[in-house]
């Protein structure tokens, strides 16, 4: 396993994504924090990155409350002393359209996906720009170092009509990416995003059984299988690693070619 001695927050980080995105983490040698709702499943991950090497663990967090991000930055500093590394990973989704959509479940969606995404964000940034002062480093050097990714989707570019709170969120996100990019350019610090694009989450595990489901998927995607959240974590760790030092304000997206595709498959291209 590698060394380092960055230290690394990932929201959402108790499953799928999020969680691939920590075991990547760990793999390749940094301490991570899990910051996630779902106490059951990030404690048992954090226990499992861990292994008694003191390199991984779980703070409960809703990522929407002031209080709470503020806390999970208390518990970062005191677990590990620093922050390198941010993931803003956590999301929700609410079905509804213009005629059909809550204000409530509209504002739950903000909420979390974007309001969320900029608590944390706000507070990590501060910590990171504090011990780069501190620590009188090079922007150069800093480049290398530190890094924080938002995760957005392939919904930023393109619009499901019953998603509506979930795609504007996700194309918001991305303007905020770029904004805050410019801001924290001068002192080194990289942000970018990465834009999935159907991945095997829990989200998509219906269609396992649903083999009309995966056909409407498959016909949208050039490379005609899901993504595994695995290859997202892998393109995650290349924008917070110094091989990505030249790369700031940008949405990678990976998604099986879907955004380049003008309309659908042909059928014998993706049925089995």
């Amino acid at each position: 396993m590698p060394s380092s001695d960055r230290v690394a927050v990932v929201t959402g980080g108790a499953k799928g994504i999020g969680a691939a995105c920590a075991r990547r983490f760990v793999q390749e040698g940094l301490r991570v924090v899990i910051a996630d709702k779902d106490e059951a499943a990030g404690e048992a991950l954090a226990r499992d990155l861990d292994g008694g090497r003191d390199r991984a663990i779980f703070v409960h967090c809703d990522v929407s409350e002031k209080l709470q991000v503020a806390n999970l930055m208390a518990e970062t500093r005191s677990a590990f002393e620093r922050l390198d590394v941010l993931v803003n990973n956590a999301a929700i989704l609410s079905t509804g359209d213009i005629l059909d959509l809550s204000v409530d479940d509209f504002d739950k969606v903000m909420g979390v996906n974007l309001r969320g995404a900029f608590l944390v964000a706000r507070v990590a940034a501060k910590q990171m720009v504090e011990q780069i002062e501190a620590e009188d480093m090079r922007a150069e050097d800093c480049r290398k170092r530190y890094a924080i990714v938002n995760m957005s989707s392939v919904n930023a570019q393109v619009a499901i009509p019953d998603q509506l709170a979930y795609v504007t969120s996700k194309g918001a996100l991305n303007q905020m990416t770029k904004a805050m990019a410019i801001a924290l350019a001068p002192w080194g610090v990289r942000v970018n995003a990465v834009g999935p694009g159907s991945i095997n989450t829990d989200i998509l595990k219906h269609i396992a059984d649903d083999k009309a489901a995966r056909n409407r998927i498959l016909s949208r995607t050039p490379l005609a299988r899901l993504g595994d959240p695995d290859e997202i974590a892998g393109v995650t760790w290349f924008l917070t690693s110094k091989d990505a030092s030249y790369v700031t304000g940008e949405c990678l997206y990976a998604d099986g070619g879907r955004l380049a595709l003008n309309y659908v498959m042909k059928p014998e291209d993706y049925e089995d």
